[in-house]
């Protein structure tokens, strides 16, 4: 009798268990829908390139582009920055777009894209693999990260903003698009290019042995930070030989030897992709995706990117272009001499 009694109460326990056991499977897996959907996208729907007969004899000292990431719903917002950017620099020069989403761009977008650049255009799908969270990441705490850093910090409770910080961090540079270039230009749908850019940046950073330069500083927000600095310290630790003597992690680096939190805004950013192909940028980004912390805090790629430089190169190779008039809500560079 005694032992019958307790066999519901056994039962039940088991059961809950089962659920709980089934929930967390559950949220450890990725949607199969969006991987389904991967799989039936058409080749042009994956990569397009877009050829402007003007250009078939045209040839640039550097194998530069623009880098784009973009919705299609921001068209109209990316048209007026395109239409600056041509206006001020490109149409001088003719140098090729590469635009990247992670759903099929419209044929609007492209037909838009492609009247309003005078360079040749590419349009690219970013891999599944890209823009996902990756098999090791624990779902549930990654989930829990999200809704307490929700009303705190901008994009705090965003699993798509996370991935795009991911991406942008360690996988746009491996894009197929991207493998016949050497330099890249990253712009944002919605910035102002707000004066006329003299000379060619690209020639620039070439010709002065630049690997990164930029426009704007900033400092992050540290609740989404808490522990990059650590595990960059860490990934120190293993791999001493990786930090170049003449680097710039004094300009990072508070009096108690901590993060200081700033940082190269990176919406803006002209640099040499060969640093992001680098075994010590490649190893930095891994040590720090499989830590986790662009899905359990919400690292970005700006100070991921600022932390690469600060170790890899030397304070010769980093440039401040104080010449190139730059807006980006709310922040921007004005030239004193435009």
């Amino acid at each position: 009798m005694h032992k019958h009694a307790h066999q519901p109460r056994l039962t039940r326990v088991v059961l809950v268990l089962v659920a709980l056991a089934a929930a967390v499977l559950y949220l450890a897996c990725p949607p199969p829908i969006e991987k389904v959907r991967a799989l039936g996208y058409a080749p042009d729907q994956i990569r397009e390139s877009r050829l402007k007969t003007a250009n078939a004899s045209a040839t640039h000292t550097v194998r530069a582009t623009f880098v784009i990431l973009a919705r299609n719903s921001e068209l109209h917002a990316l048209r007026t920055t395109v239409r600056q950017l041509e206006d001020q620099f490109n149409a001088r020069h003719n140098y090729p777009y590469v635009f990247l989403n992670n759903e099929p761009f419209t044929d609007e977008f492209k037909h838009a894209m492609e009247w309003a650049t005078s360079g040749d255009c590419h349009f690219g799908l970013v891999p599944y693999e890209h823009w996902s969270v990756p098999s090791w990441v624990d779902n549930v705490r990654a989930k829990w990260a999200a809704a307490t850093m929700d009303e705190h910090v901008p994009y705090g409770g965003s699993s798509s903003y996370r991935k795009m910080c991911r991406f942008q961090s360690g996988f746009f540079f491996r894009h197929k698009l991207l493998d016949p270039f050497d330099y890249y230009w990253r712009v944002e749908p919605g910035v102002e290019f707000t004066c006329a850019i003299h000379g060619d940046p690209f020639r620039f950073m070439v010709e002065n042995h630049k690997s990164y330069a930029f426009t704007i500083t900033l400092r992050e927000f540290p609740a989404t930070v808490h522990s990059l600095w650590a595990t960059t310290s860490a990934f120190r630790a293993l791999y001493p030989d990786y930090v170049v003597p003449n680097n710039t992690l004094r300009w990072l680096t508070a009096d108690n030897g901590k993060y200081n939190m700033c940082l190269f805004w990176s919406n803006f950013e002209i640099a040499s992709l060969a640093f992001l192909r680098s075994k010590q940028y490649m190893a930095y980004f891994d040590f720090l995706d499989h830590a986790g912390g662009f899905f359990y805090e919400r690292w970005g790629d700006a100070p991921v990117h600022s932390l690469a430089v600060a170790m890899f190169l030397n304070k010769s190779q980093v440039h401040y272009f104080d010449n190139i008039g730059y807006y980006h809500r709310p922040f921007q560079n004005c030239p004193t001499d435009p």
